[in-house]
């Protein structure tokens, strides 16, 4: 009897070391791929922030260089070393003092988690953040339109060949001479595009100060059947860096 009574104790003792490593191993077994899941996630946050960020178009007002729904891949060390921004540059841009006079007020937390999602290419971008084309830079002259219907830079004419088919360069007549450290931007398609031209009559005038400028948009990224690179176009390949004589307003 004695004999079997060890023999019970020990396959109690057995079965409950039995559970407790099946337990622990079940720990293991989440934690290890919950652990690999936050510093995967860490490190896109990082790389994100400082190098290359996706970007989800939410609007058609650059087509048809960029679609409804693309995720653009945002090159943040474009402008870090001491350049800026050239004519026909896609550029993604914190609108507030520009297009925006206040940012909209949201919820703390859910702007933190929805900024961590934008931040992943997986929510659409913050009301703040606008994705254009540069037209013109610091010192340019910009006007609309010439007789042939044209954009004018310094007084060359533009051919934009990347407008949204059938689109005229501008409905509504401007000119304008851009401020040092600022600059004129506006959508491919320029009938579905709030830009620069929207707020000639607002604080800064439609201007976007470079030091506002969050990226260039370089790469499509997604969907698949979309991947390329966003090619600078050779418009503005002819425009002088100064106003030709004349062109400066009086």
């Amino acid at each position: 009897m004695d004999t079997e009574a060890q023999h019970t104790e020990r396959d109690h003792s057995s079965g409950t070391e039995e559970r407790s490593r099946s337990v622990l191993s079940g720990h293991s077994s989440w934690r290890r791929p919950g652990l690999i899941g936050l510093v995967c996630a860490a490190f896109l946050l990082l790389l994100s922030h400082f190098v290359v960020q996706p970007f989800q178009i939410p609007s058609g007002s650059m087509e048809p260089t960029l679609r409804i729904g693309d995720r653009v891949l945002v090159n943040k060390l474009a402008y870090r070393f001491g350049s800026e921004p050239r004519r026909g540059d896609v550029v993604v841009f914190d609108g507030t003092g520009s297009f925006l006079q206040e940012p909209p007020e949201r919820n703390p937390v859910t702007a933190l988690l929805h900024g961590a999602a934008a931040a992943l290419g997986l929510a659409e971008p913050a009301d703040t953040d606008f994705v254009k084309r540069v037209v013109g830079v610091g010192g340019d002259r910009v006007t609309c339109c010439d007789e042939g219907g044209r954009v004018e830079v310094n007084g060359v004419p533009v051919d934009e060949g990347y407008l949204y088919p059938g689109d005229a360069p501008s409905r509504v007549p401007f000119d304008i001479v851009v401020p040092p450290g600022t600059l004129w931007v506006m959508g491919d398609h320029r009938s579905h595009s709030r830009d620069s031209r929207d707020h000639l009559g607002e604080p800064g005038g439609g201007m976007v100060p470079v030091d506002r400028v969050i990226g260039r948009a370089d790469w499509i990224g997604w969907p698949f059947g979309r991947w390329s690179t966003v090619e600078p176009p050779a418009a503005f390949h002819d425009v002088p860096d100064t106003p030709a004589s004349g062109a400066a307003h009086g």
